[in-house]
């Protein structure tokens, strides 16, 4: 007897994904976001990071993979933190090795392949980290794209993954403008950060900034104007990554490279 799994795997077998209809992004403008994110619920789960406070020493990668059972040696993870390396030639070097889960200790940069490329100090230029993980978009093309439900967007704006609906498939993966989807190595269903969101919704930090000793990561209820975070994001100029695909993503970056990708 074929499984419910299988039967719908075998079913949307052929079915291509069309592309997604993505409205033009517009600049941020904090008034018209509170307005907006202000439509009658009370929670709105936003993330704050710091690109200032954060060195890279990947203790956030670390307490990821252990609270949310990702095989420590599985080069997959639900956050990762990225070096960026601008040299006085003009050119961008960066790099994650292991997802920045051991930190950057090693001056060479990463470019695949067991190869690493050597950068003199006296040519470096500007050099920084920009920790990434799940943009809980306002308007998730993931979710648009799931043909069976698995991935689903809560009512306080966090995204979602039900491993039982879960089939595969993989389109979600191939949806996200931000390659933060990847199969998981034990369950082989997509996974993604979701805010810890079993801790948040108990009151509690995510365990990534639970972790992080510089205060680099934060996080907040964009529908409370008393919220730090809320604040933050209101008064102090804030930056978001891809505004141009116009999934309104609520991971809101202070210090923002616009070498960042």
């Amino acid at each position: 007897m074929i499984s419910r799994r299988d039967f719908l795997i075998h079913t949307i077998k052929g079915i291509a994904v069309a592309a997604l209809p993505l409205s033009a992004f517009e600049i941020i403008n904090p008034k018209k976001l509170f307005a907006e994110q202000n439509n009658g619920k009370n929670v709105r789960w936003v993330f704050l990071v710091d690109t200032y406070k954060c060195v890279g020493c990947g203790l956030c990668v670390k307490a990821c993979k252990q609270e949310n059972e990702i095989p420590y040696e599985a080069n997959v993870t639900r956050t990762w933190v990225e070096r960026y390396v601008l040299t006085s030639d003009g050119k961008l070097h960066a790099d994650t090795p292991n997802g920045g889960r051991d930190g950057f200790i090693d001056p060479r940069i990463e470019i695949g392949h067991g190869k690493f490329e050597e950068i003199k100090k006296g040519d470096i230029k500007k050099a920084f980290f920009v920790p990434k993980l799940c943009n809980q978009c306002e308007n998730p093309p993931c979710v648009q794209v799931c043909p069976v439900g698995a991935t689903y967007q809560a009512p306080d704006g966090v995204v979602l993954v039900d491993r039982e609906w879960c089939i595969g498939c993989g389109y979600c993966i191939m949806g996200c403008p931000y390659g933060v989807r990847f199969f998981h190595p034990k369950y082989h269903t997509a996974e993604k950060c979701n805010f810890c969101y079993h801790r948040i919704t108990k009151g509690l930090k995510t365990a990534c900034i639970q972790a992080c000793p510089f205060g680099a990561r934060q996080i907040g209820n964009i529908k409370d104007p008393k919220d730090p975070v809320t604040k933050i994001i209101m008064t102090e100029r804030v930056g978001i990554l891809k505004e141009e695909f116009g999934t309104k993503p609520q991971v809101y970056y202070i210090g923002l490279d616009k070498e960042v990708r």
